[in-house]
């Protein structure tokens, strides 16, 4: 790719964008489920099990790499002071750059196998799943079973602005924005503009901690819920029979930061944030640009009441060849192959792009598929999807300026 396209749109997002309106899919599921072969809903622990320590050994191979890079870009003699230099001031700086940015996905990818998990996805035993999902998750910090119930209302809701659990966008009332009718541009800019570099600030704020803020207190959560909403609260909008594995979730977490105290009072502070927290926040960086890229698009439609359904919300995601190789490598397909995940969550990631070609000729022009540049996408996204109408049952993203690029063909089409 020429180093200019790293900042267009790619021909599909262009291609959707100029078609100007949208009218809701009315989908047959079944249709759906005739085109995938049996065989790709097969799931196979050994093969799944195969796949998690390939990743895992890969994820120590760099954390050992890392454990040389001190000892021998700092060792020198002094024969030679400028080699010496610039191994200390360049070569080592360099390599743990690498060593953050490549233990960061592999973080990422660590969470992406206990998503997956988190579906049944790994093994058709419930007990095995649950194992690796709550050892992997816990691994990045992520609570397994209150994540787990959440993700599984995001998958019954997706799209939906009354029942969505993630990245649910803001109203036109949420900003107390005039009326649509009478609002004019410069009514829109003394409320939403600001300067590039502040927009740039809170999108760092927003990749970084986003997740932590999310998992504590219902960041970018359904609005609905009251004040104090956590993931690791057993009480919040947790069905009872949920509450003891939430409290393990929590017991699990508290077992891996003591881990991680240890691991720095021994080998030294700075040492725990070189080996494990630049990566984690480097993983957590990911994992929050594909999720908020899967479902935050100016040509993605939201719903609201009788217009939405499944089918209809599980089109309202975008698959992404995020990082190209290293995404299904890494990444294990979870944002190349997202809409056939949503349609058929308990499919092994290993089986899903063959359930993705399997899949488009039925899903036509309503496949969403975009293969702009992830972080032109997500500069893109942050910068255009601001606001969503206060009213209406079929809704896109506006701007800051109060504009949106397609607007739904007509409000009275029905499910």
């Amino acid at each position: 790719m020429p180093w200019f396209q790293i900042f267009q749109d790619g021909p599909e997002y262009e291609a959707r964008k100029k078609r100007g309106t949208f009218s809701p899919p009315n989908l047959s599921i079944k249709q759906l489920h005739d085109a995938v072969p049996r065989r790709l809903h097969e799931r196979s622990t050994a093969k799944s099990l195969a796949y998690l320590l390939r990743h895992l050994a890969i994820t120590y191979l760099f954390f050992y790499l890392a454990t040389l890079i001190n000892p021998i870009t700092l060792s020198g003699t002094k024969s030679y002071p400028q080699l010496c230099l610039f191994f200390r001031q360049i070569v080592r700086p360099l390599l743990w750059l690498l060593y953050w940015g490549w233990q960061g996905v592999m973080f990422a990818g660590i969470w992406c196998l206990g998503h997956e998990a988190g579906h049944n996805a790994l093994s058709p035993y419930g007990p095995v799943n649950a194992l690796i999902g709550i050892l992997v998750h816990t691994f990045v910090l992520t609570p397994y079973y209150s994540w787990r119930v959440t993700h599984h209302t995001h998958h019954k809701s997706t799209n939906n602005l009354d029942r969505d659990e993630t990245y649910v966008p803001r109203t036109r009332e949420d900003f107390r924005l005039p009326d649509g009718k009478v609002a004019v541009r410069m009514d829109y800019s003394d409320i939403l503009e600001e300067t590039p570099s502040f927009t740039l600030f809170k999108m760092f704020v927003r990749q970084f901690l986003c997740r932590s803020l999310s998992i504590r207190h219902n960041r970018k959560g359904n609005p609905r819920y009251p004040p104090y909403t956590s993931h690791f609260r057993p009480s919040s909008n947790f069905h009872p029979k949920n509450r003891a594995y939430i409290i393990a979730s929590n017991i699990s977490i508290i077992i891996m930061l003591l881990f991680l105290f240890y691991f720095g009072y021994r080998r030294g502070w700075s040492a725990l944030c070189a080996h494990y927290v630049l990566p984690w926040l480097v993983g957590s960086f990911t994992i929050v640009l594909f999720t908020y890229l899967q479902h935050s698009d100016p040509t993605v439609p939201y719903y609201r009441k009788d217009q939405w359904t499944f089918a209809r919300g599980a089109l309202a995601t975008v698959d992404r060849p995020l990082f190209g190789w290293v995404g299904r490598f890494f990444l294990h397909n979870i944002s190349s192959d997202h809409v056939a995940h949503h349609f058929f969550p308990a499919i092994p990631f290993y089986n899903l792009p063959e359930v993705t070609e399997a899949i488009k000729p039925v899903l036509g022009d309503y496949y969403n598929y975009d293969s702009t540049p992830a972080l032109y996408a997500l500069w893109r996204s942050f910068t255009q999807c601001t606001f969503v109408e206060s009213e209406g049952d079929i809704l896109f993203f506006r701007n800051q300026y109060g504009e949106a690029l397609i607007e739904p063909s007509h409000m009275e089409i029905t499910t």
